[in-house]
């Protein structure tokens, strides 16, 4: 396997065991970096554009330099090359705070940049996930970010594994319905397909705003307990696309339910008719 290593001025593919970043690179020793992870099919990144638009918004948010979206491009795409994959593969670029001194404080060496393609699972058709009792805090500064520090993920999906799901679900510290730890959800509740705001602190997914613009889901304050009332659950994420959810703690459900199954239809006839929507 062939990785792209460099940084914001440039770099190029490396063999993967040649592969390394410094031991103080900010991203390492204190999680100050974002990444963007996109399915890659027939040696194509799905929605691109869009990803990295988001990769931007989250380097913004940190105050980062903005990526040089040229740069990530063509890293992207020598990788994808060099690395032709049967399937479905997953692409990953992160983008840290570079070379620092120990602490929070940044230093004045160049971001790092990393981009390397790996094969995805075989997603299951449908999957079950679990509710956790922590929240994610809608008014921390990294509220909508996709940063590197995954900590709290860790330990939620790790709960879940446990439990014999694929993710867990939880709540916003007001009591609202916010998001799994690597995906978004939807619920179906009365005929209507709901999904929370971004407002609730859950990540801008690019699935999620995918599923939104072609179906007639809507964006909605939901309460957490909206999971255990729902007639149907979903979930949506760049390697999931549209999965339907069979359980919900110890609660069965429709997988799929009539609303789901309209869900991933659309997205799969859209996504299919366009690589970069």
């Amino acid at each position: 396997m062939k990785i792209w290593l460099g940084d914001s001025t440039g770099g190029g593919l490396v063999h993967e065991e040649d592969a390394s970043v410094s031991v103080l690179d900010h991203g390492f020793t204190v999680g100050d970096g974002v990444f963007e992870t996109m399915k890659a099919v027939g040696g194509q990144a799905f929605a691109l554009t869009r990803h990295l638009a988001r990769l931007t918004r989250s380097a913004r948010g940190l105050g980062l330099p903005d990526p040089d979206l040229g740069l990530v491009r063509e890293a992207c795409a020598e990788v994808l090359g060099a690395n032709p994959l049967d399937g479905v593969g997953r692409l990953r670029v992160t983008y840290t705070g570079g070379v620092a001194p120990l602490g929070s404080d940044r230093g004045a060496a160049p971001a790092t940049l990393v981009v390397a393609l790996g094969a995805a699972a075989t997603r299951p058709p449908t999957t079950a996930v679990v509710t956790v009792p922590w929240t994610r805090n809608e008014n921390a500064p990294t509220t909508g970010l996709k940063t590197t520090s995954y900590a709290d993920n860790v330990v939620m999906i790790a709960r879940a594994t446990r439990q014999g799901a694929s993710e867990a679900l939880f709540a916003n510290t007001a009591g609202l319905l916010c998001e799994g730890t690597g995906s978004n959800v939807f619920v179906g509740i009365g005929g209507r397909l709901l999904t929370p705001r971004t407002e609730s602190g859950c990540l801008a997914g690019i699935t999620r705003a995918l599923v939104l613009e072609w179906t007639g889901a809507e964006e909605a304050d939901l309460p957490f307990a909206a999971l255990g009332e729902a007639d149907e659950v979903f979930l949506t994420s760049s390697l999931r696309d549209v999965q339907p959810v069979h359980r919900v703690d110890a609660r069965e459900l429709p997988a799929p339910g009539p609303l789901t199954r309209a869900a991933a239809e659309a997205f799969a006839t859209r996504s299919g008719a366009d690589i970069d929507p």
